[in-house]
This record gives C-alpha cells, structure tokens and sequence, in this order.
C-alpha cells in the first residue's frame, strides 16, 4: 500500500487525506500544533494516523511517496524543497481535487480582493440555473469534500483560488478563469511583485477562458499580455480593452457583448468595487451559458458574503458593519470607501506589508475616530500621526473596541461603526472568520 503524508490539520487537510485514503492509501495526517482536533476520533477510526506537534521531514520518514499540503504551509519550507529534491511527489490539497474532478468544468477565481464575493455570487448565479455547483477552495467546502461527497453529481466547480493553492497545484486548468484584482499582498512568503503575480498569471495562462477585472490599475498595465481575455468595466464599454467585446455597465445595466442582462440596482451589496465582482460573476455565467432569468434571480436574491461589509445591527441609527476579511490596506480602504461617512473605524491585528498611502487618505476623509486593537496598533498609530490624524485610540482588544465604538459613535454624529481591520487575525485570532464572529456577538450583545 502506497504511503501519502498529509500536512495540516484544517478542513483542506482532513478532506484530503480521506480522499487519499479512500483510494487505497496509507495515510498519515500531521500538523505542527499539539492541540487535538474533535475530527481525531472519526479520522483514526477510518485508519488515518494522527501525528501532533509534529513537523515532518523526509530525513524522519524515507516511506512516503506523496507529500500534500495544506494551503496555510509554505511551499519553500525545508522539508518541502528536501522532498522534491529527492523526487518525492509534492502537491496542494487543491491540485489532488483537480485530478479527481477534472473531468467537471471549472470557474477558478483569483486575486488579491473581491475573489470571495465573486465566487460566492457565481456560484448563486449557477445554482439558480439549476446546476449542482457549490462553492470550494478558500470558501464553502474543501475542495476535496466534493470529490469525496458528491462528485458525481456535479455540473461545475466553482473555487476561489488563493496565491498559495495556485503555487502547490501545477495542473489546473479551469474552463474559466477569473482574475478580481492585483495589489501586493503575501509578499512575505512570495517575496516579489513579480513572482505574486507570474503565480497568479499562471492559473489564467492555463484557462480556457479568461475574464480580467479591467478598471484594477496593475491588470489594466498588463492588459497587453491578455488581449483574448473578456474584460470588465464598470466605466462603461469605451473602457474595455482587448479584442472580443466584454462587459460594462451601461444606464444602470450590466450589459455582457452588447446584450443587457440584469440591472445592477438588484444587487444589494454597497460599494463599486462590487459592482464590477457583479461584472465578472455575470460574464463567467455568460461563458457558461446560463440564461439572463437565472443571472438576474440569484442577483437579486444574493445576501453578500459573511465577513465582507456584512451589516450585523443598527442601533440607535448607527450600522454596525462587519469587514473583517478586509486582511489588507487596500481591502480596508474599498471597505471604508464603501460605507456612510462618518464612520468609526476599528482596525489592527496582525500587520502586513504593503502600501497604506490610499487607506489612511481615506480615514482621513471619512473616520471621525479610529480604536486600534491588536499587534498592529502602536504601528498604525504611528503611521496616523505620520499624516497628522490625531483621532485614534489604542484599545488593544476587540472588546473594548465594541464598547468604545458604541460610547463614542452618538458623541461623533457617527453613521457606521465598521471593523476593517487592515490586518490578519493570527495575533489575536484563529483567522478572520473567528475574529469577524467575535465582532457580530458583541455588537449584538449590545442590543
């Protein structure tokens, strides 16, 4: 029996090695961190070992034949670069789903922001042409769950694909291809512009079709190396480039090759940046041949995406609005553009690099006061005082941000108090998820 050496114990690891071990493996799970996970019984009762505070290396162990990884382990980690340099096959939970379900056709969306509203709304519009096409990858299933649970019954595969998954996994070819945005982001594991994007490129380079947000300033750049491409614009159709006809919007309508298809007002998510995920959504259902009925049905009835400008409360007049997947500067600055002005503004956590020179245009423009929590704090206020914004508070702690946000909102005739941390969670939280529930419970505490 072939030995497969799983690593990372989240829900892409765990759907990865019972697919593995469906398939005749022997498998072992292993993840850095000691704390048990409540899936050990039931993986262990399948045969699966469970290896804990366990890093592995192929010095440790000369019987594994396939190493897979989990999206969050780095691909350039020593034991990765000593696996394949003996020859060991090395992939990403993402490229053993596409060899078990490349027979399906797939909508692959990637980018730096916007690329979970824009699955998440393709996958509505397919659902509602009456497709089995569930959202996986960085949202809704692992994408091994749906090799193991229901991959017969698929029509469409529709993934977010991150930078990470698209680095360990070679072989995707989607049928579609999204890209949403470029920015840098995750250069402290990609190291360049240049490689951030040539990983990204590559997944495109390998579509069949491919669909480019055409109003993002790098894309457009590079727009010249795309000329095939379906582009996008929320400017209108004199904004597109390359050489078919794209969408655009146009008197309040999306209008996909000339062809009006659905009304934007039906979409009840705020900001222009969801406008043009609107825009692609719509031309990857287009490709897929999905009738205007159905784009404009799951349209209308599309809720938004948890985590990203979701509206938990209002109380006393002010919304209280969850962005906690804005991970980034520029995310944070189209998730306060976004919202009513002025606004209480709650950020920090887990700094990143990048530009912040938009982001604290914008908190200058539109934040009556800022509660800074997290690591990230005692730096973002520097960077405040560094363009002369003087109404910040380090609160350290989502709680006291809650708080401070509902004393100080009525004082500031503030309209929104918004969460747009700028940041990643992992100094106070597991991941964004978690932090943004942690937002929702205590604003609704509050009611």
């Amino acid at each position: 029996m072939p030995n497969a050496h799983v690593i990372g114990l989240g829900k892409s690891g765990i759907a990865a090695a019972r697919l593995l071990k469906r398939q005749g493996w022997e498998v072992t799970l292993s993840d850095r961190s000691s704390a048990a996970s409540p899936e050990q019984p039931r993986l262990e009762s399948e045969g699966i070992t469970i290896k804990l505070g366990y890093s592995w290396h192929p010095d440790a162990d000369d019987s594994t034949q396939l190493v897979v990884v989990s999206p969050g382990v780095p691909w350039d980690i020593p034991a990765l670069i000593a696996a394949r340099a003996r020859g060991i096959e090395t992939i990403g939970e993402m490229e053993l789903a596409w060899r078990n379900l490349r027979s399906h056709p797939w909508v692959a969306v990637t980018g730096t922001n916007g690329k979970t509203t824009t699955t998440a709304l393709t996958a509505a519009i397919f659902q509602a042409a009456g497709w089995n096409a569930p959202a996986c990858g960085n949202i809704g299933y692992a994408a091994c769950e749906l090799a193991l649970e229901s991959a017969k019954s698929l029509d469409w595969v529709v993934a977010e694909i991150s930078s990470y998954q698209i680095e360990s996994s070679s072989s995707i070819a989607p049928r579609i291809g999204v890209w949403t945005t470029f920015t840098p982001d995750h250069l402290s594991r990609h190291y360049t512009l240049e490689n951030y994007y040539n990983i990204k490129a590559r997944l495109l380079r390998q579509s069949e079709l491919q669909v480019f947000n055409g109003d993002d300033a790098y894309l457009r750049e590079v727009g010249a190396d795309w000329t095939d491409a379906y582009w996008t614009s929320v400017k209108g159709k004199a904004h597109l480039i390359g050489k078919t006809e794209g969408t655009y919007l146009e008197d309040g309508w999306v209008v996909f090759q000339g062809d009006r298809i659905v009304e934007v007002s039906a979409l009840r998510m705020v900001g222009e940046h969801n406008h043009q995920n609107l825009l692609m959504a719509v031309t990857a259902a287009r490709l897929a041949g999905i009738d205007k009925e159905a784009i404009a049905q799951a349209v209308t009835n599309f809720p938004g995406v948890p985590h990203r400008l979701e509206h938990i409360c209002t109380i006393a007049g002010v919304d209280f609005i969850n962005d906690s997947k804005a991970t980034n500067y520029d995310a944070a600055q189209v998730g306060l553009s976004a919202v009513a002005s002025p606004a209480i503004l709650i950020a920090g956590g887990e700094a990143k690099a990048g530009d912040d020179t938009r982001w604290l245009q914008t908190i200058q423009e539109k934040a009556a006061a800022v509660l800074l929590i997290g690591d990230a704090a005692p730096r973002f206020a520097q960077r405040l005082e560094n363009v002369g914004y003087a109404h910040y508070e380090i609160v350290e702690t989502m709680e006291r941000a809650v708080f401070r946000a509902a004393e100080l909102a009525p004082q500031m005739n503030a309209r929104v108090v918004l969460l747009s941390p700028a940041c990643a969670s992992f100094d106070q939280f597991q991941n964004f998820e978690q932090r943004g529930d942690r937002f929702r419970e205590l604003c609704l505490a509050l009611i």
